[in-house]
């Protein structure tokens, strides 16, 4: 039994610094940038594995041992009619004791995709009539349960090639070793709910400086401002109902596996309510977990 014990520890201590990614996605939103970023990292990387031939490459890597111990994964529609298969795959892993892969799925929105066809002048692979539009609406549907399944999702509307590739590489690079990050945005909803969200709280209930001239044209960084918002007798009830509900939350996102979780907190325009209280939201956990804060539309204001 000794023997046995040891030989257990020995192959858990192999297997712990084994790091998979599954990239994922729709088309148009990044993979191929995604893919070479991996390789900048040192990842060995495959581009269109077969969901079907996972289990087989996974035997392969617990074959070498230590020797692959970093690997990035492309499994898309292009594979369609294995496409199925990927998420039995995921269940057979979820039951193996020595690998849990992260999966990353690459979003944008629809007519951020249909302008990324449109100047490529590439068809998407499922569209039968030749419209973008359709192949999209169709993948987004087939993909939807593993979106769900995804630890990490970005949103690459509004990220340029080099701000994706620099997204991965802070990311994934060995100094953050998969450290859990509390990630809290403020945003518009004028323009738009942030579709990498996890998480979605309405800030607009509470009293708005938007209404009061001299605030107008100042953003919930300034002291003025969060202290108006922080004032109200609402925004504490707030508070302590979101913080302590996302305090019972986290540990168990953490144990679920995902690397991040994404706040978003929402006002009309993205200036006021929400830069403030997403600002308090993640200095509020910075003791605990990697926080993280940013401001999506808080620049979107002309000031005139």
């Amino acid at each position: 039994m000794e023997v046995t014990s040891r030989n257990t520890e020995q192959d858990q201590s192999t297997y712990s610094d084994i790091q998979m990614v599954i990239i994922t996605g729709m088309s148009g939103a990044g993979k191929t940038v995604a893919i070479q970023s991996f390789e900048d990292l040192g990842f060995f990387c495959v581009d269109n594995l077969p969901p079907t031939l996972l289990p087989k490459f996974l035997e392969l890597m617990k074959e070498s041992g230590s020797k692959m111990n970093k690997v990035a994964l492309v499994m898309d529609l292009r594979g369609r009619e294995f496409f199925d298969s990927l998420l039995q795959a995921l269940d057979e892993i979820g039951d193996s004791a020595w690998i849990t892969p992260q999966i990353l799925f690459l979003d944008a929105k629809d007519s951020t995709l249909v302008t990324r066809y449109k100047e490529t002048r590439r068809s998407h692979p499922l569209a039968s009539t030749g419209l973008p539009l359709e192949g999209i609406q169709i993948e987004r549907e087939l993909l939807e349960e593993l979106k769900g399944r995804a630890q990490i999702i970005y949103d690459t509307s509004d990220l340029k090639p080099r701000e994706l590739r620099e997204k991965i590489l802070k990311q994934f690079s060995a100094a953050e070793e998969q450290t859990f990050t509390v990630n809290v945005m403020s945003f518009g909803f004028k323009y738009g709910i942030p579709i990498d969200a996890d998480l979605v709280f309405d800030v607009r209930f509470l009293p708005n400086p938007h209404y009061i001239e001299h605030m107008r044209l100042k953003t919930g960084l300034e002291e003025e401002v969060s202290s108006y918002v922080l004032k109200w007798n609402e925004t504490s009830k707030f508070l302590e109902k979101v913080l302590d509900l996302l305090t019972f939350m986290l540990p168990y996102y953490k144990r679920e596996g995902k690397s991040q979780l994404v706040i978003a907190i929402g006002c009309t325009g993205g200036q006021h309510r929400s830069v403030t209280l997403a600002e308090h939201i993640a200095g509020y956990y910075k003791k605990e977990y990697k926080a993280h804060v940013s401001h999506r539309d808080i620049e979107r204001r002309s000031r005139k």
